[in-house]
């Protein structure tokens, strides 16, 4: 079977879903014959069901079944550090929620890997998982990147739950069954170099000045998040499509899949969410650091978090996407904490060739005779005012190129 390189560049993403010719199988890590896992308390079940090899577990969840993880084991061993990845079949139920798997590294319960799958499938089709895909869901000094030669081993990789954790938020009633997970010793791996080779955001400005319609995804916490309380009466993201219609009389689509309370690396796991409906973003923005901070996240795994960020978002979007990186806005009593977070995404950027909307600096400098203007009464959160200088912030880099 010839496969050409354009096709599996378009195959190697968030899941990628191939023939079971293309790769080489490996042995298997779990038959799914039996109902192994343990199942949560509430608002969710597991069965045995037809299978593509024999039997197949499906697992079902509720609305609102929060936290909802099955617990099982994935039966590491030294042999994983030698794969590529791993690999299992999956049968959904055909709607626009996501599966979730989650693995413990070390028995370390801070070290949490998570990977984020479609469902909308209603036949057997196998997924396929680079090592690198699996990611730490956390901040925290153990969690490194998926690498037996320079990160933290696959083989030691143990405890295996099925489900969502809590920072998912969206949790709709969803089902999908599991067959065969086994070794991939040899995944293919898109290896093309979607760095601009010019200036960062010159597609999505050159889009923008012809007046063609232009996507953007606004990747985010609560500072961002349409649905918090702060945010209600304005924000940022449709004061920026305002601006930009005014101004080009382009049609700007705002895909806003942020989430308050949550953090740069869980919302890079969950980017198969919005890729379903959003394959090809003209512009995606990157704006996090607060809950991370609080989290343990400092300077120099912000950058590295930012650069895998910025290749997963070019590789998942097949190059398609400029990328605008955000740096942390800081807040009343945390005036000057974010400095080494706002550095890391300026490093990041340069590094990447990726867009840089300095927020962090912009902020400051709005807040110089008053900070408190800029938020609402938790000094945390921006006011109207706030949003205005990030809306502005983002719109001054776009028309800058990204520069």
């Amino acid at each position: 079977m010839q496969v050409t390189k354009l096709y599996l560049n378009a195959l190697v993403g968030a899941a990628l879903i191939l023939p079971a010719a293309l790769a080489e199988e490996g042995p298997v890590i779990q038959t799914m014959d039996e109902v192994k896992f343990r199942p949560p308390k509430e608002k969710a079940a597991a069965e045995l069901v037809e299978g593509k090899a024999g039997k197949a577990v499906k697992f079902s969840f509720e609305k609102d079944a929060r936290n909802a993880l099955f617990m099982g084991n994935s039966n590491a061993t030294p042999e994983w550090d030698k794969a590529d990845g791993f690999s299992f079949w999956v049968k959904g139920d055909g709607s626009a929620n996501c599966g979730g798997l989650q693995f413990i590294w070390n028995e370390d319960y801070a070290a949490r890997y998570d990977y984020c799958f479609p469902i909308s499938g209603t036949d057997w089709q196998k997924v396929v998982v680079r090592w690198s895909d699996v990611i730490p869901a956390l901040p925290k000094e153990s969690c490194k990147f998926l690498d037996a030669a320079n990160g933290n081993a696959p083989s030691k990789l143990g405890a295996l739950w099925i489900g969502k954790w809590w920072y998912w938020k969206s949790y709709e009633a969803h089902s999908y069954a599991i067959d065969e997970m086994r070794l991939e010793p040899s995944i293919p791996a898109d290896t093309a170099d979607y760095k601009p080779a010019g200036a960062p955001l010159e597609r999505v400005l050159a889009k923008l000045k012809a007046g063609q319609p232009v996507t953007i995804v606004t990747m985010g916490d609560s500072l961002t998040d349409y649905a918090h309380w702060a945010n209600k009466p304005g924000n940022w993201p449709t004061m920026l499509k305002k601006a930009l219609e005014e101004k080009y009389k382009s049609a700007v689509t705002i895909v806003n899949p942020a989430i308050g309370g949550t953090e740069l690396r869980q919302n890079l796991i969950l980017m198969p969410r919005w890729l379903q409906q959003t394959p090809e973003p003209d512009l995606v923005t990157v704006c996090f650091g607060f809950n991370d901070w609080n989290s343990g996240m400092r300077g120099a795994m912000f950058e590295e978090t930012h650069k895998f960020g910025v290749d997963r978002i070019r590789r998942l979007t097949k190059g398609k996407a400029d990328v605008l990186l955000m740096t942390t806005s800081p807040a009343v009593e945390h005036w000057d904490t974010f400095a080494e977070l706002a550095e890391a995404a300026r490093k990041a950027a340069q590094d990447k060739n990726a867009g840089l909307a300095d927020v962090n600096k912009a902020m400051q400098e709005a807040g110089k005779e008053d900070k408190a203007k800029l938020f609402v009464d938790d000094k945390v959160h921006l006011g109207q005012p706030g949003h205005e200088v990030v809306a502005k912030t983002v719109l001054a880099a776009i028309e800058a190129g990204g520069k």
